[in-house]
């Protein structure tokens, strides 16, 4: 366990430097996309793994792990399974965005304190909105009980995720 921890960490460590390093271009193009995903149908999305994310084989590899956590927790049938883990994808996609521009936000770059409030409560916002939007998405697909459970598997798995990191040297 020890070594996945390890390995956790240097995932981290590499996905906060590569976002560092490539926001302010990623953002024109995220916000391009962005755009072009509203126009889109929900169903005529590509459902991959987090299509808007950097793929770096460590990224990919937690998102696996947290997947396979959540899995179990759920215990979902394949019927369920199909419709939730594109939307689930979806919206962790959408929320990992939101996220990424609250902490540009946030930056030492931004110099209108009372702007940078104003975007950081939108932001704010815009992540309650989204949480409730898929909540009830979640809900056409799953029993309540379900979705409750994918909500304390989520803090759980990211809970155990900082305790490892945590107990690194």
């Amino acid at each position: 366990m020890n070594k996945l921890g390890k390995h956790i960490f240097v995932v981290l460590i590499i996905t906060c430097i590569s976002c560092t390093a490539f926001a302010q271009r990623r953002m024109r193009m995220m916000q391009q996309e962005r755009l072009n995903n509203r126009q889109e149908n929900f169903n005529n999305r590509p459902q991959g793994f987090n299509n808007n994310r950097p793929q770096t084989p460590g990224v990919r590899k937690v998102q696996v792990v947290k997947e396979n956590f959540i899995g179990r927790q759920l215990n979902l049938t394949p019927e369920q399974g199909e419709k939730f883990w594109p939307m689930y994808r979806q919206y962790q996609n959408e929320l990992f965005e939101v996220r990424r521009l609250r902490r540009l936000n946030s930056s030492d770059a931004q110099a209108n304190g009372s702007e940078q409030i104003r975007k950081d409560l939108d932001y704010q916002s815009q992540i309650v909105n989204i949480n409730k939007h898929y909540n009830e998405e979640f809900l056409k697909i799953l029993p309540p009980e379900k979705v409750s459970e994918l909500l304390k598997s989520e803090h759980e798995f990211n809970d155990e995720l900082i305790r490892k990191l945590h107990e690194q040297p």
